[in-house]
Formats: structure tokens, sequence, C-alpha cells
């Protein structure tokens, strides 16, 4: 984890991640869209997100339109794939990527950036679904709607990346809180801590 060693909690940049996929298979299913937020020195980066609609040679399901709202022909008039991911591995260079549940973001971005010859260097992520139960305290698997009603975070448009992405940056900034309150000084004592709890019984 050198990358990112001894990064101070305060001043690291984190890059919130959030796809809409064909499916909730992410070892198959297609990326549709995603979407990522800065976050850096305590504070969401103004100005600073990237989103994007990646071209699709045939539509999802009906039933999965209905979940992200992205119909046919924004699907078919998307971004061609190898533009999309050429600027989101621009965006998340530097880094340190974030997500709520991140395996499944993780494992679905991998596989469309193989799909498209982009190289990108291999980092740890943090899981919010996993961290957030850990400092307060709260049942682990709670969903993300969970967790923004908790703290009364607004996401005015579920399941559409970028606003998924703008309120789990909510989110991070609210465990970034209390991990600085309970003494957690570093990002990688952070990423630490999720990862061990990631491999413990429940």
């Amino acid at each position: 984890m050198r990358w990112f060693r001894r990064t101070p909690l305060a001043t690291a940049r984190w890059v919130v991640i959030d796809c809409e996929t064909s499916g909730l298979d992410p070892k198959r299913d297609r990326l549709l869209s995603v979407a990522a937020v800065d976050v850096a020195d305590g504070r969401i980066a103004a100005g600073r997100s990237f989103a994007a609609v990646l071209r699709q040679h045939a539509p999802s399901s009906a039933d999965n339109i209905l979940v992200h709202g992205l119909g046919g022909e924004a699907q078919l008039g998307g971004i061609p794939a190898s533009r999309a991911l050429r600027e989101l591995a621009e965006f998340m260079d530097g880094g340190i990527p974030a997500a709520f549940h991140a395996p499944f973001d993780r494992e679905v971005l991998t596989r469309a950036f193989v799909g498209a010859g982009i190289r990108v260097a291999r980092k740890s992520w943090l899981d919010l679904a996993v961290l957030a139960p850990l400092l307060f305290t709260r049942r682990p698997g709670a969903d993300l709607d969970t967790w923004l009603a908790e703290f009364r975070i607004d996401c005015p448009a579920r399941h559409d990346a970028l606003s998924d992405a703008y309120a789990t940056a909510q989110l991070l900034l609210v465990v970034l809180g209390e991990a600085n309150r309970q003494g957690i000084a570093t990002a990688e004592a952070l990423i630490r801590i999720e990862s061990s709890a990631r491999w413990m019984p429940v």
C-alpha cells in the first residue's frame, strides 16, 4: 500500500465511485454508466466530478431500465467505452477509490478497463458498507438508503450514478469525521481497519 502510505486522513484525496450496470452480477453484467466525485482536504471538491453513460450495442432489459432510468436511446447514444474509461482512469489517478459495496464497483470497473485495453494501477478500495458499521456500531449489511437516512443525506435521484456518487461522498465525509474523532490518523490505517473487518466472521 505504498501509494498512500502515511497520508494524513485530513489531506487524503478520495475518489468516490458509483456504477450502474445491466444487472447484479459484477462478473457478467455490463457497465452502463459510471460517476466519480473528488473528496479532498475533508470536503467535496467543487467542480471536480466525472460522469458518463457508456454506449451499448443493445439496451438492457426493461426491468433493469426501471431501476436506473437509463432508457434505450440514452444507452445507444452514450460515449464510446474506450473514451469514457480513459477519462475516468485519468480522473481517478492519484486518488484512493471509495464506494458503498466497493467490491462490486471494483469488479465491474476492472472488467471494463480490461475490455477497453486500459491499464490502471491496482489500488485498495475503501468500502463504506463495511466501514460505516464499524465506526458507528450499526449492524453490518445495512443498505445505502439506511445510511443516507441515518445522517439525513439527500439523494434526489437514487440509482443515477452521479447522484449516488455525490450522496456516497457525503457519507464518506461523515465517516471520515468519525474516524478522526476515534483517533484514526491516516488513510492506510482506515483501509487496514476496513480490510481486516471484511474477512472477520459475522
